[in-house]
């Protein structure tokens, strides 16, 4: 099962908060109170963050960080490559000489074209969309499939 690990999850609530008065500096501690992540979790967030020039930082009795570019610019996927590494779906997805079987294998070619697809959903999510800010672009059909989904996952649950 593809799952984000609960710092990313928790980093993203952080940038939500972030972006809804992107205008404003906030402390961590500040945002730890919002958000309700225990602040030591939240400073080493920001830290991530702002290493991968998500967010920027500013010293001094005024300081605190803000989004380092509008939250229509930020991506799903630079919010998870920051956190997680990019995404790969196997080891061939990762590229050429990642794997011990890739000139043989014949599963790697569609492996790689999932990846890329997954990858190119991740970058058409912005942060503004997931913050709930920007709610123009919906998915109607990709909803549709994935409640489809947890409704047969559900199904074969009960029946077993």
């Amino acid at each position: 099962m593809l799952r984000i690990s609960k710092l990313t999850d928790y980093a993203t609530v952080i940038l939500a908060v972030l972006a809804e008065q992107p205008e404003r500096v906030q402390t961590a501690t500040s945002l730890a109170e919002q958000t309700r992540i225990a602040a030591p979790t939240v400073s080493k967030l920001l830290k991530q963050l702002q290493r991968a020039s998500l967010v920027t930082s500013t010293r001094g009795l005024h300081g605190g960080y803000q989004l380092a570019r509008p939250a229509t610019q930020i991506s799903a996927a630079a919010i998870l490559d920051a956190l997680e590494g990019p995404v790969t779906l196997t080891d061939c997805a990762a590229g050429q000489g990642h794997c011990g079987i890739e000139e043989t294998c014949r599963v790697g070619r569609v492996w790689q074209r999932l990846n890329l697809a997954i990858r190119r959903s991740l970058y058409e999510v912005s942060l503004a969309q997931l913050a709930g800010i920007d709610t123009q672009v919906r998915l109607p059909t990709l909803e549709r499939e994935v409640k489809v989904a947890s409704q047969s996952a559900a199904a074969a649950r009960s029946s077993s």
